[in-house]
């Protein structure tokens, strides 16, 4: 026997170990779910932060003794959401090509997405209108007036319309997209890893669902009128949301519920939206009693009736959104 002939064709060759460097950045799944998240995160802030100096040097903000606007214009509401809008969709491009992920894996990929979408879009008036009666009928909200007329109806109508669908878009995709996903992917892992449970995606997705909709909550704080149960709503309406994302593998329900809803508010009714007034609604309405009922300058959000309405709503999700053959908590239909 050759005494330099330590190995044989038929042996096994050990595979190369991964350096340290690539097992800190890279695990089973990618790029790792913390690193992902800083990356994106990062981005969003730098953009924002440039976006918002142009914005400065274009349009100077009023002083501060100005009076305030007497709502929010068609045009502002549309730019303002459709830009940021775009931005966010850039961003989980570009990440998905970091990651090599399909972008459709972060909420917008749905086979049944037009279906998903206008049953949000019914389900969203339907729920508003009924909390709306409920707040007529029960002498906590008054109808004062029409204010539009004629064409102009159907025109701020559907401009309004297509504002709040940029709206259901941008916020949907934002804090229920990439963030969700990612989120969900890291801690799925951690509970992986530190429980060895099966259900580790499924404990993923709802903590991350719980963070992400905490954080929605307090994200309404700086609006005028909001009110502490509009924050608990919000929060509320984002884990039903999260709900409707569990149940379909797609963000279209909700996007659909989102867009009609405000637009039901805020043009329909004419009612605050979390404290937020627009120009241009069709009825002039003014809320009467106490503010935990009535819902205040907040809006129908602020009203104690709206818990409710969104178990309604979370009802509706459950025996109309039967769970997605192939759908997964972490991996979305694409």
């Amino acid at each position: 026997m050759n005494p330099d002939a330590t190995l044989t064709p038929a042996d096994p060759i050990p595979p190369p170990q991964p350096s340290t460097m690539r097992k800190i950045f890279i695990g089973k799944d990618g790029l790792r779910a913390g690193w992902s998240l800083l990356i994106f995160i990062a981005l969003l802030a730098a953009i924002a932060f440039c976006v918002n100096a142009i914005g400065h040097k274009i349009h100077p903000p009023a002083p501060k003794t100005a009076k305030p606007d007497a709502g929010i214009t068609p045009l502002f509401g549309i730019l303002a959401q459709g830009m940021a809008f775009l931005v966010v969709c850039l961003l989980t491009w570009i990440m998905s090509k970091i990651e090599r992920r399909p972008n459709s894996v972060y909420g917008l990929g749905d086979s049944r997405k037009l279906s998903h979408f206008l049953a949000g879009l019914a389900w969203g008036v339907t729920c508003l209108s009924l909390l709306i009666l409920t707040l007529w009928k029960t002498g906590l909200l008054v109808f004062d007036r029409r204010l539009l007329f004629g064409n102009d109806i159907l025109r701020y109508g559907a401009i309004w319309l297509i504002g709040f669908l940029l709206v259901g878009l941008l916020e949907e995709y934002l804090t229920r997209g990439y963030l969700q996903y990612t989120l969900t992917r890291g801690l799925a892992g951690i509970y992986r890893w530190a429980f060895k449970t099966q259900h580790s995606k499924a404990l993923g997705f709802w903590t991350a669902a719980v963070i992400f909709s905490i954080l929605f909550g307090l994200g309404h704080s700086n609006n005028p009128g909001e009110s502490p149960i509009g924050l608990l709503s919000a929060g509320l309406a984002a884990m039903v949301f999260c709900f409707s994302l569990w149940r379909t593998g797609s963000l279209w329900w909700a996007i659909g519920f989102h867009t009609s809803w405000d637009w039901g508010q805020s043009f329909l009714y004419g009612v605050a939206d979390s404290g937020t007034m627009i120009q241009h609604h069709l009825l002039a309405t003014h809320p009467v009693g106490k503010p935990i009922f009535s819902g205040g300058t907040t809006g129908p959000e602020g009203s104690i009736f709206i818990v409710a309405v969104l178990a309604l709503a979370s009802l509706i999700i459950l025996f109309t959104l039967p769970r997605a053959e192939g759908s997964q908590v972490i991996g979305h239909r694409s």
